[in-house]
Protein backbone atom coordinates (compact mmCIF):
# COMPACT_ATOMS: atom_id res chain seq x y z
CA UNK A 1 0.00 0.00 0.00
CA UNK A 2 1.12 3.21 -1.12
CA UNK A 3 1.87 6.61 1.67
CA UNK A 4 -1.29 8.00 0.69
CA UNK A 5 -3.51 4.77 1.33
CA UNK A 6 -1.08 4.48 4.65
CA UNK A 7 -2.63 8.09 5.59
CA UNK A 8 -6.41 7.19 4.53
CA UNK A 9 -6.79 4.19 6.62
CA UNK A 10 -5.53 5.88 9.95
CA UNK A 11 -7.69 8.29 9.13
CA UNK A 12 -10.08 5.59 8.62
CA UNK A 13 -9.47 4.33 11.67
CA UNK A 14 -9.30 7.59 13.79
CA UNK A 15 -13.18 7.62 12.51
CA UNK A 16 -13.85 4.52 14.02
CA UNK A 17 -12.65 5.42 17.38
CA UNK A 18 -14.65 8.62 17.06
CA UNK A 19 -17.47 6.33 16.93
CA UNK A 20 -18.06 7.81 12.95
CA UNK A 21 -17.94 4.37 11.11
CA UNK A 22 -20.54 5.93 7.91
CA UNK A 23 -18.56 8.15 6.85
CA UNK A 24 -16.03 5.67 5.68
CA UNK A 25 -18.25 4.27 3.08
CA UNK A 26 -18.75 7.33 1.81
CA UNK A 27 -15.21 7.10 0.43
CA UNK A 28 -15.64 6.00 -3.02
CA UNK A 29 -15.61 2.48 -3.99
CA UNK A 30 -12.65 2.51 -5.76
CA UNK A 31 -10.66 3.86 -2.30
CA UNK A 32 -12.63 0.99 -0.03
CA UNK A 33 -11.25 -1.88 -2.23
CA UNK A 34 -8.00 -0.53 -2.00
CA UNK A 35 -8.36 -0.35 1.79
CA UNK A 36 -9.70 -3.52 2.17
CA UNK A 37 -6.77 -5.43 0.88
CA UNK A 38 -6.66 -8.32 -1.47
CA UNK A 39 -9.34 -10.10 -1.79
CA UNK A 40 -10.44 -13.09 0.61
CA UNK A 41 -11.65 -15.83 -1.09
CA UNK A 42 -12.17 -19.25 1.24
CA UNK A 43 -14.04 -22.64 0.52
CA UNK A 44 -15.00 -21.21 -3.16
CA UNK A 45 -16.69 -17.42 -1.51
CA UNK A 46 -14.79 -14.10 -2.28
CA UNK A 47 -15.40 -12.01 1.30
CA UNK A 48 -17.90 -8.77 0.10
CA UNK A 49 -15.08 -6.28 0.22
CA UNK A 50 -16.88 -3.58 2.19
CA UNK A 51 -17.26 -6.15 4.91
CA UNK A 52 -13.63 -6.59 4.59
CA UNK A 53 -12.78 -3.38 4.86
CA UNK A 54 -14.83 -2.92 8.29
CA UNK A 55 -13.13 -6.36 9.62
CA UNK A 56 -10.08 -4.77 8.95
CA UNK A 57 -10.39 -1.89 10.67
CA UNK A 58 -11.51 -3.53 13.53
CA UNK A 59 -8.40 -5.70 13.49
CA UNK A 60 -6.27 -2.63 13.74
CA UNK A 61 -8.34 -1.47 16.95
CA UNK A 62 -7.53 -2.09 20.74
CA UNK A 63 -8.73 -5.81 21.85
CA UNK A 64 -9.77 -6.69 24.71
CA UNK A 65 -9.89 -9.76 25.91
CA UNK A 66 -12.76 -11.70 27.13
CA UNK A 67 -11.70 -11.86 31.03
CA UNK A 68 -15.52 -11.59 32.32
CA UNK A 69 -19.05 -11.34 31.06
CA UNK A 70 -19.30 -7.77 32.30
CA UNK A 71 -15.91 -6.91 29.99
CA UNK A 72 -17.16 -8.33 26.55
CA UNK A 73 -20.74 -6.46 27.39
CA UNK A 74 -18.89 -3.53 27.37
CA UNK A 75 -16.85 -4.54 24.14
CA UNK A 76 -20.23 -5.58 22.63
CA UNK A 77 -22.10 -2.26 23.43
CA UNK A 78 -19.43 0.09 22.07
CA UNK A 79 -18.95 -2.37 18.65
CA UNK A 80 -22.82 -2.16 18.13
CA UNK A 81 -22.73 1.80 18.29
CA UNK A 82 -20.11 2.16 15.59
CA UNK A 83 -21.79 -0.10 12.95
CA UNK A 84 -26.05 0.74 13.39
CA UNK A 85 -25.67 4.22 11.91
CA UNK A 86 -28.55 6.18 12.02
CA UNK A 87 -31.67 4.92 13.69
CA UNK A 88 -34.62 4.78 11.59
CA UNK A 89 -37.71 6.99 11.98
CA UNK A 90 -40.86 5.12 13.38
CA UNK A 91 -43.79 5.79 14.85
CA UNK A 92 -43.13 4.98 18.33
CA UNK A 93 -41.12 3.18 20.39
CA UNK A 94 -41.98 1.78 24.07
CA UNK A 95 -40.59 0.34 26.84
CA UNK A 96 -42.25 -2.21 28.62
CA UNK A 97 -42.72 -5.47 30.45
CA UNK A 98 -42.95 -8.83 29.38
CA UNK A 99 -43.86 -12.27 31.04
CA UNK A 100 -40.73 -14.45 31.52
CA UNK A 101 -39.89 -17.60 32.92
CA UNK A 102 -39.54 -16.15 36.71
CA UNK A 103 -40.90 -13.05 36.77
CA UNK A 104 -41.00 -9.62 34.24
CA UNK A 105 -38.55 -8.90 31.44
CA UNK A 106 -37.72 -5.92 30.37
CA UNK A 107 -38.99 -5.35 26.57
CA UNK A 108 -39.31 -3.14 23.79
CA UNK A 109 -42.20 -2.34 21.02
CA UNK A 110 -41.19 -0.65 18.02
CA UNK A 111 -44.60 0.69 15.87
CA UNK A 112 -43.58 1.74 12.16
CA UNK A 113 -44.87 4.56 10.52
CA UNK A 114 -47.80 3.81 7.90
CA UNK A 115 -49.18 0.59 7.79
CA UNK A 116 -47.83 -1.72 9.82
CA UNK A 117 -50.55 -4.62 9.28
CA UNK A 118 -51.71 -7.00 11.93
CA UNK A 119 -47.88 -8.67 12.38
CA UNK A 120 -45.67 -8.54 15.39
CA UNK A 121 -42.44 -10.03 15.61
CA UNK A 122 -40.89 -11.11 18.75
CA UNK A 123 -37.69 -10.68 18.76
CA UNK A 124 -34.88 -12.24 20.38
CA UNK A 125 -31.31 -10.62 20.12
CA UNK A 126 -27.73 -12.69 19.75
CA UNK A 127 -24.57 -12.20 21.62
CA UNK A 128 -24.12 -15.62 22.71
CA UNK A 129 -26.43 -15.85 25.75
CA UNK A 130 -23.90 -13.79 27.35
CA UNK A 131 -23.86 -10.51 26.08
CA UNK A 132 -26.61 -8.42 24.29
CA UNK A 133 -29.36 -6.44 25.07
CA UNK A 134 -32.08 -3.90 24.29
CA UNK A 135 -29.74 -1.21 23.24
CA UNK A 136 -27.23 -3.64 21.31
CA UNK A 137 -29.83 -3.83 18.94
CA UNK A 138 -32.44 -1.35 19.14
CA UNK A 139 -30.91 0.36 15.64
CA UNK A 140 -31.60 -3.33 14.11
CA UNK A 141 -34.93 -3.49 15.32
CA UNK A 142 -36.09 -0.02 14.54
CA UNK A 143 -34.58 -0.35 11.09
CA UNK A 144 -36.89 -3.97 10.79
CA UNK A 145 -39.69 -2.19 11.87
CA UNK A 146 -39.74 0.57 9.08
CA UNK A 147 -38.73 -1.20 6.50
CA UNK A 148 -40.84 -4.70 6.89
CA UNK A 149 -43.62 -2.56 8.23
CA UNK A 150 -44.31 -4.56 10.86
CA UNK A 151 -44.23 -4.12 14.89
CA UNK A 152 -41.46 -5.73 16.79
CA UNK A 153 -41.14 -6.47 20.12
CA UNK A 154 -37.47 -6.91 21.44
CA UNK A 155 -36.86 -8.78 24.27
CA UNK A 156 -34.68 -8.86 27.16
CA UNK A 157 -34.24 -12.05 28.41
CA UNK A 158 -31.93 -12.96 31.08
CA UNK A 159 -28.18 -14.03 29.91
CA UNK A 160 -25.60 -16.31 31.35
CA UNK A 161 -23.57 -16.71 33.35
CA UNK A 162 -25.66 -15.57 35.95
CA UNK A 163 -28.39 -17.42 34.42
CA UNK A 164 -27.07 -20.71 32.63
CA UNK A 165 -29.17 -22.73 30.13
CA UNK A 166 -32.03 -23.11 29.84
CA UNK A 167 -33.15 -20.22 31.57
CA UNK A 168 -32.79 -17.80 28.35
CA UNK A 169 -34.75 -20.77 26.10
CA UNK A 170 -37.63 -20.43 28.93
CA UNK A 171 -37.59 -16.57 29.28
CA UNK A 172 -37.80 -16.83 25.64
CA UNK A 173 -41.13 -18.94 25.37
CA UNK A 174 -42.77 -16.99 28.49
CA UNK A 175 -42.18 -13.76 26.61
CA UNK A 176 -43.62 -15.49 23.15
CA UNK A 177 -46.63 -16.27 24.54
CA UNK A 178 -47.41 -13.42 26.42
CA UNK A 179 -46.91 -11.57 22.96
CA UNK A 180 -50.12 -13.80 21.96
CA UNK A 181 -51.98 -13.45 24.83
CA UNK A 182 -51.63 -9.54 24.31
CA UNK A 183 -51.39 -9.53 21.04
CA UNK A 184 -54.67 -7.15 21.13
CA UNK A 185 -53.03 -4.82 23.72
CA UNK A 186 -49.89 -4.79 21.42
CA UNK A 187 -51.64 -3.87 18.33
CA UNK A 188 -51.39 -7.28 16.65
CA UNK A 189 -53.49 -10.33 15.55
CA UNK A 190 -52.82 -13.58 17.90
CA UNK A 191 -52.42 -15.21 14.60
CA UNK A 192 -49.68 -13.25 12.91
CA UNK A 193 -47.11 -13.14 16.03
CA UNK A 194 -43.58 -14.48 14.98
CA UNK A 195 -40.42 -15.45 16.99
CA UNK A 196 -36.92 -14.14 15.14
CA UNK A 197 -33.34 -13.62 16.12
CA UNK A 198 -29.61 -13.63 15.40
CA UNK A 199 -27.54 -15.87 16.38
CA UNK A 200 -27.57 -16.96 19.82
CA UNK A 201 -31.04 -15.49 19.51
CA UNK A 202 -32.21 -17.04 16.87
CA UNK A 203 -30.80 -20.38 19.06
CA UNK A 204 -33.93 -19.20 21.40
CA UNK A 205 -36.00 -18.49 18.00
CA UNK A 206 -36.04 -22.24 16.97
CA UNK A 207 -36.38 -23.55 20.69
CA UNK A 208 -39.73 -21.04 20.97
CA UNK A 209 -40.65 -22.74 17.64
CA UNK A 210 -40.26 -26.46 18.48
CA UNK A 211 -41.22 -26.22 22.33
CA UNK A 212 -44.36 -24.37 21.48
CA UNK A 213 -45.71 -26.94 19.03
CA UNK A 214 -44.53 -30.13 21.58
CA UNK A 215 -45.95 -28.11 24.86
CA UNK A 216 -49.14 -27.15 23.09
CA UNK A 217 -48.92 -23.70 23.25
CA UNK A 218 -49.76 -20.92 20.48
CA UNK A 219 -47.38 -21.39 17.86
CA UNK A 220 -45.56 -18.56 16.03
CA UNK A 221 -46.94 -17.27 12.48
CA UNK A 222 -43.32 -17.75 11.50
CA UNK A 223 -39.97 -18.25 12.99
CA UNK A 224 -36.94 -16.09 11.73
CA UNK A 225 -33.85 -17.84 12.06
CA UNK A 226 -30.85 -15.45 11.42
CA UNK A 227 -27.71 -17.45 11.19
CA UNK A 228 -28.62 -19.78 14.37
CA UNK A 229 -26.61 -21.77 16.86
CA UNK A 230 -28.24 -24.58 16.64
CA UNK A 231 -26.27 -27.61 18.16
CA UNK A 232 -23.92 -27.10 20.95
CA UNK A 233 -22.27 -30.74 20.78
CA UNK A 234 -20.59 -31.37 16.87
CA UNK A 235 -18.09 -29.63 15.53
CA UNK A 236 -18.19 -29.12 11.82
CA UNK A 237 -15.50 -27.88 8.93
CA UNK A 238 -16.77 -24.42 8.38
CA UNK A 239 -16.04 -23.80 12.64
CA UNK A 240 -12.28 -24.82 10.90
CA UNK A 241 -12.51 -22.43 8.11
CA UNK A 242 -13.34 -19.67 9.55
CA UNK A 243 -11.94 -19.97 13.43
CA UNK A 244 -10.86 -16.29 13.03
CA UNK A 245 -10.91 -13.17 11.62
CA UNK A 246 -14.48 -13.06 10.60
CA UNK A 247 -16.57 -11.61 13.72
CA UNK A 248 -17.27 -15.08 15.51
CA UNK A 249 -14.45 -16.72 16.46
CA UNK A 250 -13.77 -20.48 17.80
CA UNK A 251 -12.71 -18.69 20.88
CA UNK A 252 -16.23 -16.85 20.79
CA UNK A 253 -17.86 -19.77 20.30
CA UNK A 254 -16.20 -21.84 22.82
CA UNK A 255 -16.68 -19.27 25.91
CA UNK A 256 -19.96 -18.26 25.59
CA UNK A 257 -20.94 -22.10 24.66
CA UNK A 258 -19.23 -22.91 28.49
CA UNK A 259 -20.55 -19.93 30.36
CA UNK A 260 -24.58 -20.51 28.92
CA UNK A 261 -23.94 -24.63 29.05
CA UNK A 262 -21.48 -25.31 32.39
CA UNK A 263 -23.33 -28.33 33.00
CA UNK A 264 -22.27 -30.49 29.59
CA UNK A 265 -24.81 -32.98 29.61
CA UNK A 266 -27.36 -30.12 29.01
CA UNK A 267 -25.76 -29.50 25.72
CA UNK A 268 -27.53 -32.61 23.40
CA UNK A 269 -30.93 -31.73 24.91
CA UNK A 270 -33.13 -29.76 22.17
CA UNK A 271 -33.86 -27.08 24.68
CA UNK A 272 -30.16 -25.67 24.07
CA UNK A 273 -29.05 -27.44 20.61
CA UNK A 274 -32.63 -27.55 18.59
CA UNK A 275 -30.74 -29.34 15.77
CA UNK A 276 -30.72 -32.62 17.75
CA UNK A 277 -34.52 -32.87 18.40
CA UNK A 278 -35.87 -36.24 16.97
CA UNK A 279 -38.86 -34.74 15.44
CA UNK A 280 -39.32 -31.16 13.59
CA UNK A 281 -42.42 -31.85 12.71
CA UNK A 282 -45.31 -29.62 12.50
CA UNK A 283 -42.80 -26.73 12.80
CA UNK A 284 -43.97 -22.94 11.53
CA UNK A 285 -42.69 -21.48 8.26
CA UNK A 286 -39.28 -20.68 8.36
CA UNK A 287 -37.06 -18.03 6.88
CA UNK A 288 -33.52 -19.03 7.66
CA UNK A 289 -30.29 -17.05 6.86
CA UNK A 290 -26.57 -19.19 6.52
CA UNK A 291 -23.39 -17.02 6.07
CA UNK A 292 -20.61 -18.20 4.08
CA UNK A 293 -18.04 -16.58 5.90
CA UNK A 294 -19.83 -17.68 9.31
CA UNK A 295 -18.27 -20.79 11.73
CA UNK A 296 -21.44 -21.28 11.94
CA UNK A 297 -22.81 -22.02 8.42
CA UNK A 298 -22.88 -25.85 8.36
CA UNK A 299 -25.10 -26.52 11.19
CA UNK A 300 -27.35 -23.66 9.35
CA UNK A 301 -27.30 -25.60 6.15
CA UNK A 302 -27.88 -28.97 8.23
CA UNK A 303 -30.53 -27.53 9.70
CA UNK A 304 -32.38 -26.11 6.60
CA UNK A 305 -32.17 -29.62 5.29
CA UNK A 306 -33.59 -31.14 7.83
CA UNK A 307 -36.40 -28.72 8.31
CA UNK A 308 -37.38 -30.09 5.29
CA UNK A 309 -36.47 -33.14 5.22
CA UNK A 310 -39.50 -32.87 7.81
CA UNK A 311 -41.75 -31.44 5.33
CA UNK A 312 -41.74 -28.08 6.82
CA UNK A 313 -42.24 -24.66 4.71
CA UNK A 314 -38.71 -23.23 4.23
CA UNK A 315 -37.32 -19.90 2.77
CA UNK A 316 -33.44 -20.39 3.00
CA UNK A 317 -31.38 -17.17 2.32
CA UNK A 318 -27.35 -18.30 1.99
CA UNK A 319 -25.61 -15.45 1.35
CA UNK A 320 -21.69 -16.67 0.39
CA UNK A 321 -20.13 -13.41 0.19
CA UNK A 322 -21.18 -12.39 4.16
CA UNK A 323 -19.83 -13.11 8.03
CA UNK A 324 -21.65 -13.97 11.01
CA UNK A 325 -23.11 -10.93 12.39
CA UNK A 326 -23.77 -8.97 9.27
CA UNK A 327 -27.96 -8.55 9.98
CA UNK A 328 -26.27 -5.59 12.72
CA UNK A 329 -23.59 -4.05 9.99
CA UNK A 330 -26.10 -1.31 9.25
CA UNK A 331 -23.73 0.87 8.07
CA UNK A 332 -22.04 -1.39 5.31
CA UNK A 333 -23.65 -0.61 1.99
CA UNK A 334 -23.68 -3.31 -0.89
CA UNK A 335 -24.30 -6.98 -0.26
CA UNK A 336 -25.19 -6.45 3.36
CA UNK A 337 -28.21 -4.10 2.71
CA UNK A 338 -29.24 -6.49 0.04
CA UNK A 339 -29.51 -9.51 2.68
CA UNK A 340 -31.58 -7.14 4.93
CA UNK A 341 -34.26 -6.21 2.36
CA UNK A 342 -34.84 -9.66 1.54
CA UNK A 343 -35.29 -10.14 5.15
CA UNK A 344 -37.72 -7.52 5.40
CA UNK A 345 -39.96 -8.35 2.28
CA UNK A 346 -40.26 -11.39 3.32
CA UNK A 347 -41.12 -10.20 7.29
CA UNK A 348 -43.84 -7.82 5.20
CA UNK A 349 -45.12 -10.54 2.79
CA UNK A 350 -45.64 -12.95 5.64
CA UNK A 351 -46.88 -10.64 8.13
CA UNK A 352 -49.16 -8.09 6.33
Amino acid sequence: MNLRLDSVLRDTVAAVQANALTPVYALPAAVRRRLAGAPIQIDGNTLDPDVQLLLRIDNLLPRTTKTDAATARTRFRNLCKLITGTPADLLRVTDLTVRGAAGQLEARLYIPRGDAGRGLLVYLHGGGWVVGDLGTHDALCRSIAADAGVRVLSVDYRLAPEAPAPTAAEDAIAAFTWAVDHAEDLGADPGLVAVGGDSAGGNLAAVVAQQTVRRGLPQPALQVLLYPAVDLVARRPSRDLFSEGFILTEEDIIWYRDLYTPDPTLRPDPIVSPLRAEDLTGLPPTYLTTAGFDPLRDEGLEYATALTAAGNDLTHAHHPTLPHGHTNLLTVPGTTRQAHTHLTNHLKEALH
